[in-house]
């Protein structure tokens, strides 16, 4: 029962020390140049977003129900 306890402990302990302060650069490194034509270098957290090329949105709508599907006159059994 101790061990459980003790293992119970270790994971909340564990689980408990993640990091909440705001990002910044290692010591003895510097954030990048900013951008062309920014007046100022971008912070660490305007870094870390993803540019719409990289996370595209869906521009088709999924099925949402099942649809019967159309006869296509393309689905031809293999030639024997």
């Amino acid at each position: 029962m101790k061990r459980i306890a003790l293992i119970t402990a270790l994971a909340l302990t564990l689980a408990a020390c993640g990091q909440r302060a705001q990002l910044q650069p290692a010591a003895g490194n510097e954030l990048p140049l900013p951008p062309y034509g920014a007046s100022e270098p971008l912070d660490a957290e305007e870094l870390l977003e993803l540019d719409p090329q990289a996370a595209p949105e869906r521009s088709v709508e999924l099925r949402r129900e099942s649809e019967e599907r159309e006869d296509d006159p393309f689905d031809l059994p293999p030639e024997a």
